[in-house]
């Protein structure tokens, strides 16, 4: 006589309770025609460990008194392992649908890369390149090689290196050029960014003591005169791009920091976070200060982000004077935080595209985002309403809306950018909180997840950012199950 577990393999209908031992063996499972297939597609080792993962949880419920026989049914086993093995290959990194009105997001990945870097990432991360390898002399190269050039010219320094962030930029500047001597700097520029990035803790990693100067909201170039003494190693100064300070201030800028700075023999370094390598104020934008700007101004060092303003990959960029970039170069740390070959093949096409700068807007996704017009967007809300209504109807109201978006979460958050997009509003007042907290939870259940803000009793899609709608209007359908 078979025992319980074998004759619900093999389709008989199955004693009730389940008890642990009318469980399957983990061989009697992968010999499931379907198993045998997951096998046949993925390996013995992934797929036996997702079995025993599977039996564990099975036995788990058997013992709780909580397993229905059905679940051993063949067709039932087969589609939980198919389910398991699915979900255990499955990145945890996802694309998602931003609808949040910000454009440059620094939960959801920054700058979205152009056609252009993807390509010539996808080539030269197919094939051996030549990273480090002149092809001139066929003798050892240097990796700085692929993008100093294009910094240069951009930015007008003399030289220029690059690093996996621009916190990293910060660090090893600071670290090459004052490592054991003081580094000035304004109290009211000691910024924090996303809660790790402090400028005190950095001038403490990078072995450099900190030297405030002025107060939080003046500053003169007397207290960087006064505060200059035989341990001084550097003046710097850091933009404020992730909040403003208004009212009575007076701060000095990067040209009489550095007339301070060279009148003594010192260097000096400015900190700009956000990257803009054009004036964004041409298409209508906030003017965010750019790196030739400051390099003109006389910084010998100008560090910069590569994924945000940019538009390119993570990176930290550094440009200045040949001297000063030489130090930072030889510096130790240097290899620790150097760019790898990927975002340094992404970096390099990105630059490429600012030498033809009259069609940014169109190549580079971060300036289209930007400069897309509101009545364009607040086109596409009017079109995708009848869609997303029906697939509300009948618990929420969905209305198109205007909307200020912010350029980025972490650079440039306090200036906002008119758009447009839709308002989803619950129709019963009672539970509203809880019924906007399912509808956030399904959006971003979907395969694809959506993600909007919630704000004044509303989930709010802005849709400056979607700019092919099919993926959204093909998830609906489940959206509406989700939400029935």
């Amino acid at each position: 006589m078979a025992r319980p577990h074998e004759s619900v393999v093999d389709g008989s209908e199955a004693p009730s309770p389940v008890h642990p031992k009318d469980l399957p063996s983990v061989d009697r499972l992968l010999r499931l025609p379907a198993v045998a297939t997951l096998l046949a597609e993925h390996g013995h080792s992934c797929v036996a460990d997702q079995a025993r993962q599977l039996i564990d949880r099975l036995r788990a419920q058997a013992l709780a008194g909580s397993l229905q026989a059905a679940a051993l049914a063949p067709a039932s086993l087969e589609e939980r392992m198919r389910e398991a093995v699915r979900e255990h290959l499955s990145p945890r990194m996802r694309t998602v649908i931003n609808l949040t009105g910000t454009v440059i997001h620094t939960n959801l990945g920054r700058a979205l890369l152009s056609d252009a870097a993807l390509q010539h990432l996808l080539a030269m991360m197919a094939q051996p390149n030549n990273l480090e390898y002149d092809l001139a002399s066929g003798g050892r190269g240097d990796r700085d090689t692929v993008v100093e050039e294009l910094l240069c010219q951009l930015t007008g320094a003399e030289a220029a290196t690059v690093v996996n962030n621009n916190a990293a930029a910060v660090l090893l500047t600071i670290a090459a050029l004052a490592r054991g001597r003081e580094v000035i700097v304004s109290r009211g520029e000691l910024v924090e960014i996303g809660g790790a990035f402090r400028m005190p803790d950095v001038m403490a990693s990078a072995g450099a003591t900190l030297v405030e100067v002025g107060t939080t909201n003046r500053t003169h170039p007397r207290d960087y005169e006064q505060a200059i003494t035989e341990r001084t190693g550097l003046l710097m100064k850091v933009h404020t791009s992730n909040y403003a300070v208004q009212g009575f201030t007076t701060a000095v800028d990067e040209a009489e920091i550095a007339r301070i700075a060279h009148a003594r023999g010192l260097p000096m370094a400015t900190d700009l976070g956000s990257g803009a390598l054009v004036d964004m104020s041409q298409w209508g934008l906030p003017h965010e200060p750019t790196p030739r700007e400051k390099v003109e101004a006389g910084c010998d060092v100008v560090t910069f982000s590569g994924d945000k303003l940019l538009g390119g990959p993570q990176a930290g960029l550094i440009v200045g004077t040949r001297e000063a970039v030489g130090r930072i170069r030889k510096f130790p740390m240097k290899r620790a935080l150097r760019m790898s070959k990927l975002p340094l093949a992404a970096l390099e096409a990105t630059l490429m595209l600012y030498l033809r700068p009259e069609r940014l807007t169109q190549d580079l996704p971060t300036l289209r985002l930007l400069t897309r017009p509101a009545e364009q967007i607040r086109e596409l809300a009017q079109s995708l309403l009848p869609a997303v209504q029906a697939a509300l109807s009948p618990r929420f109201e969905v209305t198109v809306c205007e909307l200020l978006g912010q350029i980025g979460s972490g650079s440039l958050p306090v200036d906002r950018l008119p758009s447009a997009g839709l308002a989803l509003a619950p129709l019963q007042r009672k539970g509203a909180g809880r019924a906007l907290d399912e509808l956030a939870t399904a959006l971003r259940s979907l395969p694809q997840p959506v993600i909007g803000r919630i704000s004044e009793d509303r989930l709010l899609l802005d849709l400056r950012c979607l700019e092919n709608p099919q993926p959204f209007l093909a998830q609906l359908p489940q959206l509406k199950e989700a939400m029935a």
